[in-house]
C-alpha cells in the first residue's frame, strides 16, 4: 500500500481521532450491559432491569438539543472543543458516581445517573461528530471515520467484555465503575490538544436560527428526501442479519455459548475493525459513490454466509468464517456510511444535520429486531437470512439514484439547490415533523407508564400514527424527488 494512503495515520490527528472515538463509545455499556449485569448479580427483577433500557432513548432523540450545540458557544476552548470538555467533565463525574451506589438499595439515585451518563454522552457524540466533519477534508473522511470506528469498538470491548471480567475477579463492580471513570482522563487531554476548526464558519445568530436554518438548508437540496431513504436502508441488511445472530448461532445451528461468544463477539469485533480501516484506507483511492456501492454489495454477498450455515451440517470453521467476512463488510461499509454522513453536513450546522443523520440511520437498527423474530417464526432461518441478501438491494437502487448529487457535493462541497414542486415539498416535510412529534409524545407517555406516573392504555396510537405520519412523509418526498428527476433528465 502506498505511503501517501497511509498518511493520515501518522499525523497527530489521527491519536486524537482514536481517543475521542474511545470516549465516544466508552459510556455506552455502562449504562446498557455492564449495568444490565451488575444489576442481574444484585438479583433485581427483570420488570426494573427492562425499565433501565430506555436510557438509550436519549441515543435517538439526540438531534432534539443539537441546535444549542450549534448556536451556543462555551467560554473556553471554542465552539466544539469547548462542548467536548462539558460533556467529558460530566461523564467523568457521573461515571464515578456510579460507584458510589449499591443497587439494591440506591435504584432511584442509579437511574438518574444511568440517564445523566446517557444524555452526556449522546451530547458528545453529538459535539464529536461535529469536530470531525468541520476538522476533515473531503479526502480524509473515510480514514477518519475508520479511525474513529477503532476506537469507538475498543471502547466497547473495554466497557463490555473486559469491565465484566474485572468487576468479577479484581476490583468488584464500584472498583471498575471508578476505573472507567478514570479512563475518562486521557480522552479530557486529547480535547485540551486537539485542533478547533479554522474555517470562517458562520455560527446560527439565534437558536430559533439553529433549529429552523438546518432543516431549511437540508430538505432545500436537490434529492434530499432520496437521500433521507438512502440514509434508513443503506445498512438495513446488515441489520436484518445481526439482529438475530446470536440467537440463530446458539439455537439455529447448535453451538453452545461458550463457542459463539468466543467466536461471534472476539473474531467479530477483530473483524469489524480490520475492514473499517481498510475500508477507510481504500476510500482514499476511491470516490465516496464507488466506496458506497462496493462495500454495499459486499455487506449483502456477506449475510449470504449465514443462509450457508442454515443449510448446512454444525461446523466450527463454517462459523468462523460466516462471521469474519460478515463482520469485515459491515466495517468496510461502516466507514463508507459515517463518511457519507460527514459527506451530507453543513459545516454551519454539522452538530444538528449529524445528529439528524444518524438518529435516522439507527431506525433500522432499533425496529427491525421485532419485525425479524416475527420473520423466522413464520418463515424459518434458511429463507430470513435470503431476506437479509434481498434487504440490502433497495438501499445500493437509491445509491445509484442519487450518484449524480453525491459526486457533485463530494466534488464540489456544496449542495445542488432543489427547483420544482415547493408546495408538495412543504406537505411531506409537516407530515415527516408531525410524525416525529407523535413519536415523542409516545415515548413520554412510556416512561411516565413506566414509572407509575399514569396507566395510559392509548400510548401503543401515538406509536402506530407517529411511525404511519414519519415513513408516509419520507415515501411522499422520495416520490417528489423521484418525478423531478424525471423532469429534469427529460428536459
Amino acid at each position: 500500500m502506498p505511503n501517501h494512503y497511509l498518511r493520515l495515520f501518522q499525523q497527530p490527528k489521527s491519536a486524537i481521532l482514536l481517543i475521542l472515538g474511545f470516549a465516544s463509545g466508552l459510556p455506552l455499556a455502562l449504562t446498557s450491559g455492564t449495568l444490565q449485569a451488575w444489576m442481574t448479580v444484585e438479583n433485581i427483577d427483570l420488570k426494573t432491569i427492562g425499565f433501565f433500557s430506555l436510557v438509550g432513548q436519549a441515543y435517538v432523540f439526540k438531534f432534539l438539543w443539537s441546535p444549542i450545540m450549534d448556536r451556543y458557544t462555551p467560554p473556553l476552548l471554542g465552539r466544539r472543543r469547548g462542548w467536548l470538555l462539558i460533556t467529558q467533565v460530566l461523564l467523568l463525574i457521573a461515571i464515578a458516581g456510579m460507584g458510589f451506589l449499591e443497587p439494591g438499595s440506591q435504584l432511584r439515585w442509579m437511574a438518574a445517573l444511568a440517564v445523566i451518563i446517557a444524555f452526556c454522552s449522546a451530547s458528545q457524540d453529538i459535539v464529536f461528530d461535529a469536530w470531525k466533519t468541520d476538522i476533515l477534508p473531503a479526502e480524509e473522511r473515510g480514514t477518519g471515520a475508520a479511525i474513529s470506528v477503532l476506537g469507538y469498538r475498543l471502547a466497547m470491548l473495554v466497557s463490555g467484555g473486559l469491565a465484566l471480567w474485572l468487576a468479577d475477579r479484581y476490583l468488584g463492580w464500584q472498583g471498575m465503575y471508578w476505573l472507567m471513570a478514570a479512563l475518562m482522563l486521557p480522552c479530557i487531554i486529547a480535547t485540551l490538544f486537539a485542533p478547533e476548526p479554522t474555517d470562517a464558519i458562520p455560527v446560527p445568530k439565534s437558536l430559533e436560527q439553529a433549529v429552523v436554518a438546518p432543516l431549511r438548508d437540508f430538505f432545500g437540496r436537490n434529492n434530499a428526501w432520496l437521500i433521507l431513504l438512502l440514509i434508513v436502508l443503506y445498512k438495513l441488511g446488515d441489520a436484518f442479519a445481526m439482529s438475530l445472530t446470536t440467537t440463530f448461532l446458539i439455537r439455529g445451528v447448535g453451538f453452545d455459548a461458550g463457542e459463539v461468544g468466543v467466536v461471534n463477539k472476539t473474531l467479530g469485533l477483530i473483524a469489524t475493525i480490520i475492514g473499517a480501516l481498510y475500508g477507510g484506507i481504500l476510500m482514499q483511492r476511491l470516490s465516496l459513490f464507488r466506496a458506497l456501492l462496493i462495500f454495499g454489495i459486499l455487506q449483502a454477498v456477506s449475510n449470504a454466509g449465514y443462509w450457508i450455515l442454515s443449510v448446512t451440517d454444525k461446523n466450527m470453521i463454517s462459523m468462523a468464517s460466516a462471521v469474519f467476512f460478515e463482520n469485515l463488510c459491515g466495517g468496510m461499509g461502516t466507514a463508507a456510511f459515517v463518511a457519507l454522513l460527514m459527506t451530507l453536513c453543513n459545516k454551519s450546522f454539522s452538530a444538528t444535520q449529524f445528529a439528524l443523520l444518524s438518529a435516522l440511520s439507527a431506525v433500522g437498527r432499533v425496529y427491525v429486531g421485532p419485525i425479524a423474530g416475527w420473520f423466522v417464526e413464520a418463515q424459518g432461518w434458511p429463507t430470513f437470512y435470503l431476506f437479509s441478501v434481498v434487504a440490502a438491494v433497495p438501499g445500493i437502487l437509491l445509491l445509484l439514484v442519487c450518484k449524480t448529487t453525491l459526486e457533485y457535493t463530494q466534488n464540489n462541497d456544496s449542495f445542488i439547490p432543489r427547483s420544482e414542486f415547493s408546495s408538495a415539498y412543504r406537505i411531506a416535510l409537516r407530515a415527516l415533523m408531525l410524525g416525529c412529534a407523535l413519536l415523542a409524545v409516545w415515548l413520554v407517555v412510556l416512561i411516565t407508564n413506566a414509572i407509575g406516573l399514569t396507566n395510559w392504555a392509548f400510548n401503543i396510537q401515538f406509536l402506530e400514527w407517529g411511525a404511519l405520519f414519519a415513513i408516509g412523509g419520507i415515501l411522499f418526498g422520495g416520490l417528489l424527488d423521484y418525478l423531478a428527476l424525471r423532469k429534469t433528465a427529460l428536459v
